[in-house]
């Protein structure tokens, strides 16, 4: 199934520190941008072909470390202040998984940190050699594109740091650079560009949309007898539901889709999706363009205002949450004419849990039987942001929402969950095939946490709460044995469980232009 060596599970639940090697991985970085896909995110464009650098591409680059520097003073602080202990060397998935030396996260931090000193230490600038300055060539360059993306911007090697060093900080700074030169990412920079025209990463268009929406009402009328609505472009109602565009058609996304569909009917709570912004993730983050982030998260603000919608809610998308969870207000506020006395934005589990406490959903959780859970806490989740009104409602929170629904939970290894979760390997810009390698090395301590609870307490399935989790995982995890059909959304758990009782009567639908059928 692979042409290249897929690890080895022990089946024990914790991976063996490698032998380091060198340059394992050099060289397999994803395919790069063509120019087309540059101008659409307005970054320089001026070279002849994917793999060729702008004119100047050095002083431009050095131009966009010192702008990146100047405005976030954390990304210089993290530049300066490692001292090599060598905490986080055996925490990234991708060290784990490939052994190569450079996907350590101090030595991946340390091939921007090198040029950094060589061009804005006083040190570096006179003494090079003795502060391990380097030059910034095409080589470095190279080096750069390759060992940046294999890194899922995951932030599980900060949590380690004694300094609280932020790799996916600097991963971030050296994409940004490498777009200013002409070394843009081709899977990435062609899905935003696909959000600027269209609406969402998959290019999905607006009648596309109203098709699998209508599909979806008369499939679950076919199956539960109830009219269950999934409005789109509806003025008025009072929740604004923005989720990955995965969830309009593939399993098991959309199942959770219809999870949500089946709380907003119950709870009697009007909603509407909205086709300008179709899509919750937000790959300005993976790139690390604030201007990009920007741009993608006023689609929001315009989708809330056009629709005088009260209420945001985002379905479940790992990096689409901690975008709006830790930057949406920022990046698209204020909000003051939403209604106050909700998060803004809110969860869907957020949702959802605080109706399964009031009492307003009736559920069976014996529809749930067949299955044994596990949960996996998705990366930007779990360190990058939070739900409920404590710390740690991000752990607790989908594992309420799941034992509500299901009979039979298992954690996984403590080790292995939570703020130490580890990644599902795709994530950060990686789910691209060109990058199967990677994605398959770097899945490895996942699935040896997974393989550890199905071996010893009977897991069947793994729940998560992230579009991209759950793409790597259908996707990967047959590599280790396991089966698609095993990944499961939480609001699919949901959606088994919950007795429908609440019958509505269905208003015509509008049309694109916004007129009723």
């Amino acid at each position: 199934m692979a042409d290249y060596e897929v690890p080895k599970l022990t089946g024990e639940g914790y991976c063996e520190v490698p032998a380091v090697r060198d340059d394992v991985m050099k060289g397999k970085g994803p395919y790069i941008a063509k120019p087309d896909f540059q101008t659409a995110l307005h970054f320089p464009a001026d070279f002849d072909a994917a793999g060729s650098l702008v004119p100047n591409w050095k002083e431009r680059a050095l131009d966009k470390m010192a702008d990146l520097k100047g405005r976030y003073r954390s990304l210089q602080v993290f530049l300066d202040i490692c001292v090599k202990c060598g905490a986080c060397t055996d925490k990234c998935h991708y060290f784990i998984g490939t052994s190569d030396a450079k996907n350590m996260p101090v030595a991946r931090q340390d091939l921007l940190r090198k040029v950094y000193r060589r061009y804005f230490t006083f040190a570096g600038k006179y003494f090079p050699k003795l502060v391990g300055a380097t030059d910034l060539t095409e080589e470095v360059l190279a080096d750069w594109y390759n060992y940046y993306h294999q890194c899922s911007q995951c932030r599980r090697c900060s949590v380690f740091c004694p300094y609280g060093i932020d790799t996916a900080e600097i991963s971030m700074a050296a994409r940004e650079i490498l777009d200013h030169v002409g070394y843009g990412q081709k899977y990435c920079n062609e899905i935003i560009g696909k959000v600027f025209k269209i609406g969402n990463n998959l290019g999905l268009p607006g009648p596309a949309l109203f098709d699998t929406v209508e599909g979806l009402e008369e499939d679950v009328e076919a199956d539960t007898g109830i009219k269950v609505r999934f409005p789109l472009d509806e003025d008025g109602a009072e929740v604004l539901l923005v989720t990955p565009s995965a969830d309009f058609f593939a399993e098991p996304h959309i199942d959770g889709l219809i999870g949500y569909a089946k709380v907003f009917h119950e709870t009697g709570v009007t909603w509407t999706m909205s086709t300008i912004a179709s899509e919750a993730g937000n790959f300005g983050m993976f790139i690390g363009s604030y201007e990009t982030m920007r741009r993608v998260s006023l689609r929001v603000r315009e989708a809330a205002i056009k629709h005088k919608v009260k209420r945001i809610v985002f379905g479940e998308c790992g990096h689409a949450w901690r975008v709006a969870y830790s930057f949406l207000n920022t990046l698209a506020g204020p909000f003051d004419f939403l209604d106050q006395r909700y998060p803004i934005p809110q969860h869907i589990l957020e949702f959802t849990w605080s109706h399964i406490q009031a009492g307003n959903l009736q559920i069976d959780k014996t529809e749930n039987d067949d299955k044994v859970l596990t949960f996996h806490d998705s990366c930007n989740v779990a360190r990058g942001s939070r739900m409920g009104d404590y710390p740690g409602g991000q752990f607790d929170i989908p594992r309420h929402v799941i034992r509500a629904v299901c009979n039979n939970f298992v954690d996984m290894p403590a080790d292995t969950i939570h703020d130490a979760t580890f990644c599902c390997g795709g994530g950060g810009g990686l789910l691209t095939d060109d990058l199967m390698e990677i994605r398959v090395k770097g899945i490895q301590p996942r699935a040896e946490a997974l393989k550890h609870v199905t071996t010893h307490n009977g897991v069947t399935h793994m729940a998560a709460i992230c579009a991209i989790c759950k793409s790597q995982f259908t996707k990967v995890l047959p590599y280790y044995g396991f089966t698609m059909d095993q990944i499961v959304s939480v609001h699919q758990l949901v959606s088994n469980a919950l007795v429908l009782q609440r019958q509505v009567s269905v208003q015509a639908r509008p049309d694109e232009d916004g007129d009723e059928d």
